[in-house]
């Protein structure tokens, strides 16, 4: 895909930023948690890097002074309004569940984050990178993520139900052993 026709590079005059240059730029979690991962220009100019210049340039492919490709969205929730809500359409209600205010769940947050990162990476992927993509990561994500039991269980497309997490007590002094 062409990053400059796309409709996040065009908000943007046609450059896509990386979130992995500035460390403000991580994406925070509901209750201040940071995502996994600081970005995913990296793995995205590796993935498209594949083969090394010299492989390129043998192949009569890219000029080994091209600039390595950038992702095609700059953040989780572009990912999620612009290619995920338009593209994966889905009846709400029965099985399917959805919060308008999706980024106030951190597990829905993480989940999607991990979602965009393989997209950015594996459309480089000749032949068979998207359907791995489908199989591997976003068809078993779907079932998690918009389930009877998953992040948006208590809410629906018009109401958001802050989640409740799981009750836990502290365990007496000394029960485990400091690992680290």
């Amino acid at each position: 895909m062409d990053s400059g026709t796309h409709p996040a590079a065009a908000e943007r005059g046609g450059a896509l930023l990386d979130p992995s240059e500035d460390p403000s730029a991580r994406t925070a979690l509901p209750g201040g948690l940071l995502a996994e991962s600081a970005g995913v220009g990296g793995a995205v100019a590796a993935a498209g890097a594949e083969g090394g210049p010299e492989q390129d340039a043998q192949a009569g492919g890219a000029d080994a002074e091209d600039p390595p490709p950038e992702p095609v969205f700059k953040n989780v929730e572009e990912f999620v309004r612009l290619r995920f809500l338009p593209v994966y359409v889905r009846a709400e209600g029965g099985q399917f569940r959805w919060c308008k205010e999706w980024w106030r769940h951190a597990e829905a947050v993480s989940r999607f984050q991990a979602l965009w990162h393989a997209w950015e990476v594996l459309r480089w992927e000749p032949g068979t990178g998207m359907a791995i993509w489908y199989r591997d990561h976003l068809d078993f994500q779907m079932s998690i993520l918009l389930g009877d039991t998953g992040p948006f269980r208590e809410c629906t497309s018009r109401r958001h139900q802050d989640p409740r997490p799981l009750p836990a007590e502290p365990s007496p002094e000394g029960w485990f052993e400091d690992e680290w």
